[in-house]
């Protein structure tokens, strides 16, 4: 069946995007046949009424367990997902919140998103089930439960703890086997975990450990990618082959020339510090470790990205959800914040968030821009993007292949809306 979309403007991705006014997009099976000067066709049409349309959006850094909505008391994560995997009857709690919050994504105009860390094979399943009609989602890549050692980031709730040679290799084959698309490494310490100032940066992995597990995934065929908040981090990850550095801090000129050797990637994001640091502690519950080690990552990632970008690294976008105040829905404000906090027009971000990402993926021949042939998948908004990414906090019309989304409604967190809405007030001025 063809589906014709009228009365579209279209910036379709690419680096070198421009608006083009007046259009419509003829799709068949959930592929773009054509895209023509607006007019009536006769075929099944919908009125986009003059909207903005952009590729689906294509979120590199998610966790799934969680909304990211404010919590009122602090919560031990590693017990409670103890908890949760304690039984199948939790379990299958867990799998309708992790459904949940991957659906969020793409009612928010995410259409794809890499999962980097979740709750044992839940992310993967999901994945799966969305591949094969059981309900619409967004295009999943999973890393399943991440990889780490005793002690280090997120071990115990969406990492797995390995204290041997034979741990590292049988989780990453036991991953494998669950069709995990890459693997993800926990190499330094992170800002909810650290004890004291500088702790997110601390080597938790050797490099002969990382070395071992980069050398075991690229065997099996995957790629990988690393958590890493600090210099020392990111040159022992790109020393010992991972493929992509997620967060990342301050770079030398000896880390540019790594990155640029490997061919390796950065996902830059901003987002999970800024509450930490920014917001009334009393409204966060971080004390002063978590403040200032929130403050010193969000500097070096700020400062880092823009060096990267400068030298011609690739740098592609996530969010870190479901960090404190980083909702499922949200992936807009990233964006913003890379407008503002790295000084880069928007065009250029839409193209960061859509085609590069794409690209980063190995899918930029199917999607991440819209031209013919490619899966029809976009977001249609009132405003035009370019003008400010705020306009997608409410999408009129969300394409995922034959999947539409007229007008989706997310349940949103009032309180984070509210202090995040003023903090980009106060950048923006």
């Amino acid at each position: 069946m063809k589906r014709v979309y009228r009365h579209v403007n279209i910036l379709d991705g690419t680096k070198d995007m421009k608006l083009s006014q007046e259009q419509m997009i003829v799709t068949e099976n959930g592929i773009i046949m054509d895209i023509l000067p607006d007019s009536d066709t006769g075929l099944s049409e919908l009125n986009c009424n003059g909207g903005y349309l952009i590729p689906g959006l294509i979120n590199m850094h998610v966790h799934t367990p969680g909304t990211g909505f404010p919590k009122k008391r602090h919560t031990d994560t590693r017990k409670l997902a103890r908890f949760v995997k304690s039984n199948p009857l939790t379990m299958m709690y867990a799998h309708k919140m992790c459904r949940d919050s991957i659906q969020t994504h793409l009612m928010s105009g995410t259409t794809t998103i890499r999962t980097v860390g979740g709750l044992k094979h839940l992310d993967g399943k999901i994945r799966d089930e969305i591949a094969k009609g059981k309900y619409p989602g967004p295009r999943v890549f999973s890393c399943d439960e991440a990889l780490t050692v005793p002690g280090g980031h997120m071990e115990g709730s969406v990492a797995f703890g390995a204290d041997s040679t034979e741990a590292f290799v049988k989780h990453i084959t036991d991953n494998k086997a669950h069709n995990v698309d890459w693997i993800k490494l926990m190499i330094t310490g992170g800002v909810l975990d650290a004890k004291v100032k500088g702790g997110p940066g601390e080597l938790k992995m050797t490099p002969e450990q990382v070395a071992l597990c980069t050398g075991k995934a690229h065997e099996l065929g995957l790629k990988v990618c690393a958590h890493v908040e600090s210099p020392e981090g990111i040159r022992v990850a790109l020393e010992n082959g991972v493929d992509c550095i997620e967060h990342g801090s301050y770079v030398s000129d000896e880390v540019l020339r790594l990155f640029r050797e490997k061919k390796a990637v950065l996902i830059c994001t901003l987002s999970p510090a800024i509450p930490l640091a920014k917001f009334d502690p009393e409204i966060t519950k971080a004390d002063e470790i978590v403040r200032y080690n929130s403050e010193y990552l969000l500097e070096g990632i700020i400062a880092g990205t823009k060096r990267c970008l400068e030298a011609g690294v690739k740098v592609g976008v996530g969010t870190d959800t479901a960090c404190p105040f980083i909702t499922q829905y949200d992936f807009w404000r990233e964006l913003e914040y890379m407008h503002y906090l790295l000084g880069l027009p928007r065009n250029e971000v839409l193209y960061m968030a859509t085609l590069n990402n794409a690209e980063i993926l190995g899918i930029s021949e199917i999607t991440g821009s819209i031209e013919k042939g490619k899966k029809a998948e976009f977001v249609v908004t009132e405003k035009d993007p370019l003008e400010g990414f705020d306009t997608l906090r409410g999408p009129s019309l969300v394409v995922m292949g034959e999947h539409e989304i007229k007008d989706p409604v997310i349940r949103k967190s009032e309180e984070a809306e509210r202090l995040l809405d003023d903090y980009l007030s106060g950048i923006r001025d």
